[in-house]
């Protein structure tokens, strides 16, 4: 999708180029004419970059027009088996821990969870397509799980691929919502 929006840039900077030529060229012609052209060159710039750009935002996809932006968001619970409790056992929430996105190998996004151990990640949709963000990035906790409870390691973390749950519309917005698929423990090698 970047591509798109890359090649929208480059008309530009390549229309820029071509004016400024026409404009030197002009210079030579007198300074009365290359202010009247200059105004002429300017406005046809302005449009011919206005009439781009839709054209840029259309060669993006159905999709961006339908998704404004992501949001992931879940709980972190202070455990290191799957993140789930014991049934019938309160587990306890994991307050105040570093949720990361992380896609290649690198951080994207970063939050830290609330006392409640909820946490919240909005990202653009222009930098990140849905089925890109689901299949080529994870949640991992960079807090150490013993900043929880002093019986669990504290090395090694917590990460959790990615699962889309459905579509919220706000007003003229449409936002997708993602969730954690489930959190486990991964020990430090």
């Amino acid at each position: 999708m970047l591509n798109h929006v890359t090649w929208c840039f480059t008309v530009v900077y390549k229309l820029f180029i071509c004016i400024a030529m026409l404009l030197q060229a002009n210079y030579k012609l007198g300074l009365l004419y290359l202010r009247a052209m200059t105004l002429k060159h300017l406005i046809t710039f302005l449009l011919i970059a206005v009439m781009a750009i839709p054209q840029a935002k259309a060669q993006l996809g159905v999709l961006n027009d339908l998704l404004g932006s992501l949001n992931i968001q879940g709980t972190l619970f202070c455990t290191s088996n799957d993140n789930m409790g014991v049934p019938g056992v309160s587990t306890p929430v994991f307050p105040n821990a570093q949720v990361q996105v992380v896609c290649g190998g690198k951080v994207f996004s970063k939050v830290t969870t609330d006392g409640d151990g909820m946490f919240s990640i909005t990202m653009n949709s222009l930098l990140f397509d849905l089925s890109s963000l689901l299949s080529g990035c994870n949640l991992v906790v960079a807090t150490p799980l013993s900043n929880c409870n002093t019986k669990l390691p504290s090395v090694g973390g917590l990460i959790s691929a990615l699962q889309f749950v459905g579509i919220t519309h706000l007003g003229t917005q449409t936002i997708a919502n993602i969730t954690p698929s489930g959190f486990h423990f991964i020990p430090s090698t």
